[in-house]
């Protein structure tokens, strides 16, 4: 009856591994996976659709800016998600986390708010002819 889309969420263009440890801002686009540790905020590229995830193993110590966030490690900073957050169980947040849809697993962890997009905003934003 319900199909899950995670598809999007599935596809990685760039690792960050285990063992590598990144200082500094990234932007990206395509899917970004992060297992190992980054220092500095992680953001979509401007006008780019993508998707980041973290595994249990991944941090990111910075805030994160994409429409689509799969997290099940730990992020010490805010989440802006317009799209979606997928929260695992071993999911940890530190900050505050903005969402258009959100699920969390039991055992999933937010010290913060969680802000929903506002319909308003979206009603004003122009669109194209």
């Amino acid at each position: 009856m319900f199909k899950r889309r995670d598809n999007a969420a599935a596809r990685i263009d760039t690792l960050i591994g285990r063992s590598a440890r990144v200082q500094g801002d990234i932007e990206f686009a395509g899917g970004l996976h992060v297992d190992g540790c980054v220092t500095g905020n992680v953001r979509v590229v401007a006008g780019g659709s993508a998707s980041l995830s973290v595994s249990e193993h991944g941090v990111i110590d910075g805030s994160v800016e994409a429409p689509q966030v799969v997290l099940n490690g730990t992020v010490n900073g805010d989440i802006v998600a317009r799209d979606r957050v997928v929260l695992g169980a071993k999911a940890r947040v530190r900050g505050n986390v903005s969402y258009g849809v959100i699920e969390m697993a039991l055992g999933a962890e937010i010290t913060g708010r969680l802000i929903p997009a506002s319909p308003e905003a979206e009603a004003t934003t122009p669109t194209a002819a």
